[in-house]
């Protein structure tokens, strides 16, 4: 059957095509967005995919078999392949086949049949976490809890949780009406709409743009579950943003928010670490900070940025099951491929909005992306060309001299807007501070020094801020309107993202990020990959070549921006990592 009107098309593997023109097309969008994950998002033509883990996550969530194959039916102009919906009702047929409620002081996993009994009990992996098969279920010690789960997902069995969750220390918490700082303070409408679908779960993921205000979203959440909270984020900074906010916008006071870090250790009704704390050894004779943790009565964590949760943390994660677990996260995407582990350990996709439509409704800047790519000098051309090590070719190409003359260029042509420089490598953005007479901050600037140059610029006092790969995650400078990366994580779609996000909060002056690539060069080809996750976004992507006045091979014309490049171990660890 053909209708002519209907704006989707589902394709036999599983892709559905989405025409943006149509009238239909808001209504579709919203029919999708519980089971289908956005790919791309450019002018014309949407592209989602449905996917087993897609499906379970809407499984998850509540969504309903009928609620999917009507939805495809209602908006598609062709019949749905019969191996769609084949594969449509074979993951959701998994899902509640296996079921972890309370048994008593222990956790039962119970199967919906023999046959699936006998598959689990025949699994090598689950054997250490299982007690012996009863019937059809089987005993789980509670601290096993995360990782039969995990171990389950892997194997194309999602668990349904059901077995509930500690309530932990009672917590009188509530939003202001007017922040501590004297603005008209409320949540926006999607912001309550997430809240409500996560707190009807009790654990799992929000996904929402930078700049959507995921923070206020998880205090909301606070408020809603009213119980002691372990916030785990990103990195120091991100712990002293935490606490900046929840000050500003809960009735808290300061004595019931402790921060847990490398240089204080306060555990209070509402405590804000780092991940990398829980894996950080204890002296002798102490408790480790993780024991420290579980011993403590939360009954809410949020992890912020959890596409960002380090794979050692799974199994720490996995002991932290009994608590209700929100997510936090602009992109699911992991460059790591472990987006099912984030599943069974934090929980479904509770809510998702994409970031074209907060941008339409005016929730996040409107922003451009303009790639500008620059010439090398003739010695780096020969450099890069006749590198036998590709990493090294890459850093050669990234490190560009010829790019801080682009930098100054456009540093001056924004001379009232409000610039973040950011790069993948310390010595150059040191270069860069030097050149542009800017404060930079890198992994060796102190907490205190951070903070004190985020809330300058925040202020005003310093309009252009430099800074390394640390200002990618988790740093609160609103204001900032125009970003220039002059050198990035190789092809890296979820750093495009943060960065991307940076410059997303809503303003009066449009949001523009640059990208400086060296033509004719690995970086130009990784660039590509980074361009073509912003477009596919549905951001305006446009493509320059930088035309320098005078010869590129005039060393006086950047003389003043070049210095001695030390190799940084970590920088080269880093890369080594992403290019592998």
């Amino acid at each position: 059957m053909y209708r002519k009107d209907a704006p989707l098309i589902v394709q036999s593997d599983g892709s559905l095509l989405l025409e943006v023109a149509s009238p239909d097309a808001p209504a579709a969008r919203d029919a999708l967005v519980p089971f289908a994950e956005l790919v791309k998002s450019p002018e014309h033509v949407h592209t989602y995919r449905i996917t087993s883990l897609s499906l379970w996550n809407a499984a998850g969530a509540g969504v309903k078999l009928d609620d999917v194959l009507g939805s495809l039916s209602r908006f598609s102009k062709y019949d749905i392949p019969q191996n769609v919906a084949a594969e449509i009702r074979e993951a959701f047929s998994r899902f509640g086949r296996l079921i972890l409620e309370k048994d008593g002081g222990s956790l039962r996993l119970r199967a919906a049949d023999d046959v699936t009994a006998r598959q689990i009990a025949g699994s090598k992996r689950l054997a250490a976490y299982l007690g012996p098969r009863q019937g059809d279920s089987f005993l789980v010690a509670p601290e096993a809890r995360g990782l039969v789960k995990q171990s389950l997902i892997h194997a194309g069995w999602p668990v349904d949780d059901k077995a509930g969750f500690a309530d932990g220390a009672k917590l009188d918490v509530e939003l202001r009406e007017v922040t501590k700082s004297g603005r008209p303070f409320g949540l926006r409408p999607y912001q309550a709409e997430a809240v409500r679908a996560f707190v009807v779960g009790g654990h799992g993921v929000v996904v929402l743009p930078c700049g959507a205000g995921k923070t206020v979203t998880a205090m909301a959440a606070m408020v809603a579950l009213k119980c002691n909270t372990l916030i785990l984020c990103t990195s120091a900074s991100a712990v002293h943003q935490w606490v900046r906010e929840i000050e500003d916008k809960t009735n808290l006071t300061a004595d019931q928010i402790g921060t847990y870090t490398a240089n204080k250790k306060q555990l209070r009704p509402v405590t804000v670490t780092t991940y990398s704390m829980l894996v950080q050894k204890a002296k002798a004779g102490a408790k480790s900070h993780m024991q420290a943790f579980e011993e403590s009565p939360w009954g809410f964590i949020i992890y912020d940025e959890v596409h960002m949760l380090p794979a050692p943390l799974f199994r720490l994660t996995a002991e932290l099951q009994a608590r209700r677990r929100l997510g936090l996260t602009a992109t699911l995407v992991r460059e790591d491929g472990k987006e099912p582990d984030v599943f069974s350990l934090i929980g479904p996709k509770r809510y998702d909005v994409p970031w074209k439509q907060m941008e339409e409704s005016g929730w996040v800047a409107r922003a451009s992306c303009v790639e500008v790519r620059v010439p090398m000098p003739t010695a780096t051309r020969i450099a890069v060309a006749t590198a036998e090590d590709r990493r090294l070719a890459y850093r050669l190409a990234a490190e560009n001299p010829i790019k801080f003359i682009v930098l100054k260029a456009l540093v001056d042509s924004h001379a009232n807007d409000r610039i973040l420089v950011v790069g993948q490598y310390r010595s150059q953005v040191c270069m860069a501070a030097k050149l542009l007479n800017a404060p930079v901050v890198t992994g060796e600037t102190s907490d205190a020094q951070r903070e004190a140059l985020y809330e300058a610029f925040r202020q005003g006092e310093v309009r252009v801020l430099v800074a390394s790969k640390v200002a990618n995650f988790s740093i609160d400078i609103p204001d900032a309107n125009v970003l220039i990366q002059l050198s990035g994580a190789f092809g890296s779609r979820q750093e495009e993202a943060q960065r991307l996000g940076r410059i997303l909060r809503p303003k009066d002056r449009p949001a523009t990020m640059y990208s400086l690539v060296s033509h004719d060069s690995d970086e130009q080809r990784f660039a590509v990959h980074r361009q073509m996750f912003l477009a596919e976004q549905g951001y305006r992507y446009t493509i320059e070549d930088w035309n320098p006045s005078g010869p590129v091979d005039n060393e006086s014309a950047y003389k003043d921006a070049i210095d001695v490049q030390a190799t940084d171990a970590d920088d080269d660890d880093s890369a080594m990592r992403l290019l592998n």
